[in-house]
């Protein structure tokens, strides 16, 4: 599970501009998802390899009557509640005030590892003859004068940050070469599959888990909302175990009217990557929009298996054409999940719920499996002979071995003669003919490296005719 990293501190001391400069630095290894844009108050960041959820809040003044303040201030409690680590920000030109210090405090009480963040420090001479010293006595170890703006100091800040976080759980690394053992299998039947109900406010999750478990366990109503923190329940069907997380509807940033609820967000993001496989609810009485694909690409992005239900399936004239038009209409805004299985259902009336959970058993056993060797490499020789590699700058790269080396969700290592040669778009193609050939309706991952056995190509040098106009470029500007 991703750490939780916070961004804390009043108005106008330069949080958000922190939180893009430091989520313009990710480089996150993903697969190609087109049509996934983000527009939150919180992101995946990425530093030295390590990632984390950064989460930016609004300005924290304590001693406000403006009840829009107060509810910011709750926001900010929760915030260093739900992170391991918080970044305290402070206007570093205008000196220390009594809210950074009742701020810094609340901080310090919590026990958490704590960055003071020293903002708006553009050079040295300011570092020397500006407010810096004076934010020592605030008690935190850890002060770091930066400009957010310019990134000074960003580096610098960001390797203490991550040293600090909770190490990463094992992963497939690009350079890892070790296959799966042939009797290798993912699924422990004893095993418990979580699965986690996400979706925009008031598209029935809740309803919806109150009808998988057969009873009233969760608060239900009209109200955009109603539930704040993902609830568990476990149930049993068809011989498997099941964990249910119900988790609060995921908003636009914009219509976000208490800012609370930006981390009722964050705990169902945390829902989904604990999870095992997503089910991304759906309103049919509203065609999909873009926020449903922001959530739906959030899973994938995780590498998560979605089920896509598409909930108050009674309350429309649902006939076959209606299914496939709203089918057709998913494809167009969501792209990147025309692998995942649609359920037209209605939690309200019990029409296909039971469904939810056969499908997902299905594809949790589809990210678990094991692709054997030898079935692999025939598909890629059957591919590399009617679809090779793309010509690029005048050369073919070519395709020697595939091995899946993990799953949840399912890795798979191609050994190539260039790997910078490889477009996105050959990688889809391979993604979709690897789910057609073996049914996977899942997230894949494909990693394409050069054959340990290659050299890179040398570079090529410039030809002769070239080379002799340059010369007598150089000597006309003698």
């Amino acid at each position: 599970m991703l750490p939780v990293v916070a961004i804390v501190g009043r108005p106008n001391v330069g949080k958000s501009t922190l939180f893009n400069r430091i989520v313009g630095k990710r480089i996150a290894i993903v697969e190609d998802v087109p049509g996934v844009t983000r527009d939150r108050n919180y992101a995946r960041a990425e530093h030295e390899g390590r990632d984390f959820l950064l989460v930016d809040t609004g300005g924290f003044e304590p001693d406000s009557p403006d009840r829009v303040i107060q509810q910011v201030r709750v926001q900010a409690r929760l915030a260093v509640d739900e992170a391991e680590a918080v970044l305290l920000v402070v206007d570093g030109k205008e000196g220390p005030t009594g809210v950074d210090a009742e701020i810094a405090a609340m901080v310090r009480r919590s026990g958490k590892e704590l960055f003071l963040v020293v903002n708006k420090i553009d050079s040295a001479r300011r570092e020397e003859e500006g407010f810096l010293s004076e934010f020592h006595r605030f008690g935190i170890g850890r002060v770091h004068g930066v400009s957010a703006e310019h990134s000074r100091g960003i580096d610098d800040l960001l390797d203490e940050l991550v040293a600090v976080l909770p190490p990463p759980e094992p992963a497939p690394e690009e350079g890892e070469e070790e296959e799966l053992d042939e009797g290798a299998v993912g699924v422990d039947p004893s095993r418990p599959i979580r699965l986690a109900i996400i979706g925009r406010p008031n598209v029935g999750k809740s309803t919806l888990v109150n009808r998988l478990i057969g009873e009233e366990r969760f608060v239900t109503s009209p109200i955009a909302g109603t539930t704040r923190d993902p609830v568990d329940a476990e149930i049993e069907d068809g011989g498997r175990r099941f964990i249910l997380t119900d988790t609060a509807g995921i908003r636009r940033k914009r219509s976000i009217a208490m800012r609370v609820e930006a981390y009722s967000v964050v705990r169902a993001i945390r829902a989904a990557e604990a999870s095992d496989v997503v089910v991304v609810l759906l309103d049919a009485t509203e065609m999909a929009v873009e926020q449903d694909a922001k959530i739906a690409g959030l899973a994938v992005e995780q590498g998560k298996p979605v089920v896509v239900v598409v909930n108050k399936w009674d309350l429309v004239e649902a006939d076959q054409k209606r299914a496939a038009e709203f089918r057709e209409t998913l494809l167009w805004k969501m792209p990147f999940l025309s692998f995942a299985p649609t359920l037209f259902a209605s939690a309200l009336t019990g029409e296909k719920v039971r469904q939810v959970l056969k499908l997902a058993a299905r594809l949790y056993d589809q990210a678990s499996a094991r692709v054997p060797t030898p079935r692999l490499n025939r598909l890629l020789e059957d591919i590399s002979n009617h679809h090779g590699l793309p010509v690029v700058g005048g050369v073919r790269a070519r395709v020697y071995y595939i091995a899946q080396v993990g799953f949840r969700p399912p890795t798979f290592v191609i050994q190539t003669s260039r790997p910078d040669l490889v477009p996105p778009e050959y990688r889809r193609y391979v993604a979709n003919k690897l789910r057609e050939a073996f049914g996977l309706q899942v997230p894949l991952r494909l990693i394409f490296k050069r054959k340990a056995s290659l050299r890179p190509p040398p570079k090529r040098a410039a030809p002769p005719k070239a080379k002799a106009r340059a010369a007598a470029i150089r000597r006309r500007r003698r």
